[in-house]
Parts: structure tokens; sequence; C-alpha cells
């Protein structure tokens, strides 16, 4: 009788604390994907872009992957599927992503021209452990085409094994505050947009330079990150007060903070959480200076590692539960679900993220003009905001699923008002603004 072979154990991850809430929230029109895009010097070619994807992809496990239902959680098991597949671009992007379709892979790797894109279902990873991704991918392309890229920042040793640190649940780790802060949990002012169709996603890109938003910043003595948010509450206020309302709301933005700068992590998983910062109309008119000032000491106050380290804990309570661990997936869905839609995504107006500074090495930087971000088709209608930079261009790009453009519109005009010289690009049409 022939002896049978013990096979290797399939190494499976369980989602870690922020890729938790995503699945739940999958509806047939929405999906949590964000995208992440290089804009190169020279024409795309799919082909080699093909391979470049096939060698990176194998240093990543939690990318190559697919997401498996159990009774209880939610988990990403090994993907050897062909695929994911180049594709060319399409306009309206971002679309939900099937956890049974396209080969079981939650990612897409689009060209269009000198563009590389990369979406990404937020399950797998945040924006960081994307960029690592498509960089890697990014460089091994240019190597295949002849070019001497080294590893280093975001492109990764594709020849090694990832390091564990990679595949941690980095939360679960720095998750030991003795206390619990509280959450803010009153409404905020919501955006009355018109709906587009199923669809149908707008995006509204600036390009701008990043000296120039520097020199706008300080004259605020503010950072640019803190002058871009009181940019973007500016706007939101000015919103509210020119719609019709019975009430006036607080105005405030969800923005995620990225925790590997204030906790040690190699984690390429969701490693971010996130803060408020905001102004309440109601206790009177708000001076553009004033806001700068709020935001500047808000953050100052709140994104540091005591505060930090504090939230996680708040978050991670959850899931240590003995009782919720053992509550039927189903039941999770459902009060994750509820929770979310009538009080988180309602306490904030709109959402910011800033990338920062995107450095490749020296051999790389030659190939490269800019990046892109886009936080995805928002849940509920609003708007998204995302920021990267690279050298001196600064790109910010608007996602939304409405028509109207106000916000955007007033948000760009205060930029050009402070002495910024912004390129405006869309995938809207002449005749849609019309």
């Amino acid at each position: 009788m022939p002896i049978r072979k013990k096979t290797a154990p399939r190494t499976w991850y369980r989602l870690d604390l922020s890729a938790i809430v995503y699945p739940t929230l999958q509806r047939r029109d929405f999906s949590s994907v964000y995208r992440l895009s290089v804009l190169l010097k020279e024409t795309v070619q799919p082909d080699v872009l093909q391979k470049a994807c096939d060698i990176a992809l194998k240093r990543f496990p939690t990318y190559k992957a697919a997401m498996r239902k159990g009774l209880f959680w939610r988990y990403l098991e090994p993907n050897e599927r062909p695929g994911p597949f180049v594709l060319p671009d399409v306009r309206n992007f971002c679309m939900p992503m099937s956890f049974k379709g396209n080969g079981r892979y939650l990612i897409r790797l689009y060209y269009y021209d000198r563009r590389i894109s990369l979406e990404a279902h937020h399950s797998l990873g945040d924006g960081t452990g994307g960029m690592y991704l498509l960089m890697t991918i990014t460089a091994v392309y240019l190597r295949l085409l002849g070019h001497p890229i080294p590893d280093g920042g975001f492109v990764l040793n594709v020849e090694k094994a990832p390091d564990p640190e990679e595949l941690e649940d980095a939360y679960m780790r720095y998750a030991n505050a003795s206390v619990r802060p509280q959450r803010p949990a009153e409404k905020t002012y919501r955006i009355r947009g018109t709906r587009e169709p199923f669809y149908t996603f707008n995006v509204i890109d600036g390009i701008l330079s990043v000296r120039q938003t520097m020199e706008a910043a300080k004259k605020y003595n503010a950072t640019v990150t803190e002058y871009l948010n009181a940019v973007l509450l500016y706007a939101l206020l000015q919103k509210q007060e020119h719609d019709f309302h019975l009430k006036l709301r607080p105005v405030r933005i969800a923005m995620p903070v990225n925790l590997r700068r204030f906790f040690p992590s190699k984690t390429l998983r969701n490693f971010i959480t996130m803060v408020y910062p905001g102004v309440d109309p109601r206790l009177g008119d708000w001076t553009f200076e004033e806001i700068v000032t709020h935001v500047h000491h808000y953050m100052r106050y709140y994104i540091n590692e005591k505060f930090l380290r504090g939230d996680i804990t708040t978050n991670a309570a959850t899931k240590r539960n003995p009782l919720i661990r053992v509550v039927p997936l189903f039941i999770k869905d459902f009060v994750v679900r509820f929770f979310y839609s009538r009080v988180q995504d309602r306490n904030s107006s709109a959402g910011l993220t800033n990338m920062g500074a995107i450095r490749v090495a020296p051999e790389m930087e030659p190939f490269i003009e800019r990046f892109d971000i886009y936080m995805g088709m928002p849940y509920s209608r609003r708007t998204n905001c995302a920021i990267v930079s690279f050298k001196d261009v600064l790109t910010i790009n608007f996602a939304s699923g409405i028509i109207e453009a106000d916000v955007e519109r007033r948000f760009f005009s205060k930029l050009v008002e402070d002495g910024i010289c912004v390129t405006i690009e869309s995938n809207r049409s002449y005749e849609e603004e019309e």
C-alpha cells in the first residue's frame, strides 16, 4: 500500500483589526476600494507590466490572496489562480470588487498611456501597503526594460521571503493602553448632493507646486496637512451656509493617521486610525485664520503616541471580547453595518488622507512624473480627498459619487486666492458640467 505524503498546511491570515469592517460594508454598489497610480515618462508596455506583476506579487502573500468566510470570522488564504491580469484603464474606476470575481483576487492592475494604476480592497491593507506593492511592480517593470533599479524605500526585494512582521496585525501588538478614550458621536453636516447613476465615479484632480503650497501654509504658521485640512473645512462651512438648512451642524473631517510613524512596524496590512479635526459653526462665524489655528492645535494635541495608543486600544477591545468572538458572523455583520451607517459614517462631513512625500531611489526618479491617490467611492453622499507629493508636484485628488462639485470648486478657489497655481484635471466632460 503506497505511503501517502503529508501535504504542508495551507497558510491563512486573520483579517486585521481594520479589515474586519470593510467586507461587512460590501454592497452591490459599494466596495472599500482605493486606487494608487504612478505616472511614468514613457508609454507603458502592457505585456512587460504583466510579467512584472506576476514576479512581484509572489513577494506579497497577503495581496496574492482570496477572501474566505468562516462561521465566526472572515480570513485570507493563498490564491494560486491565474491572474490578476493587466487591463486597459477605465473612465469610472474604483468600482465594486466582488469577493468571487476576478479569479478571487482583490486587486486590479490597469494601464493607460504612461500611467500604471493599482486598485486594492481595503481588507488587504492600507495605502502604505498598497504603495509598496505598486512601487515594487513598477521597479520590476523598469528592470525588465533594462534599467538598473535598486531595492529600497517602497521597493522590496522580490527574491527574498517576506519578513513575518510584514504580515502581522500590528494593532494587536500595540493596543495595550489602560484607558479607552471616547469617540465623537454627534452628527455632522452632510452634503446634500444628487447621487450619480451606478458605475459613475467623479474625480477632480488638482496639480500644485509643493513649494507654493508650503509658502501658503507658512503664512498661517501651519504645516501643509494642517493648511489643506483647514481649506477643506472652510469649503464645507461655506457649502453648508449656502445650502438650505433648518439648523447648522458641526463640520468634521475623517483623517487617517499612519500609525507606522509612531509605532515601529513593517506591516503591509492596515495600520491606521482616524482623527476628526473640525469646527462648530454654532459657536459663531469662523475666519479662515481661526480655522487654521484650531486645526493646528487639534493635530498637535491628538496626533501623538499616547492618544493614538488609547484609540487603537478602544478598537481592539471588541475583537478581544470572548463573548463577541463566538457570535456567528452574520450577526456580527448586521451589528457592524448598522453601527457604521447610523453612527460612524455620520461622524464626518468628508474624508481627507495625506500620504505625504513619496521618495524613491535616485536611479528611479528620472522615470517618474507624479503620483495620484484616490480614496474610492464614498460610502454615503460626500466627497473624499487624497493628497500625495513627489519632488515639487503635489497632487490633490477628489472623488465622489454625486453630481455637484461645489466643495471642490470652493476648495481650489481658496488655494488660488492664497497664491497657489492649480492645474485641474477630471474625468467629467464639459457637457456634464453644463
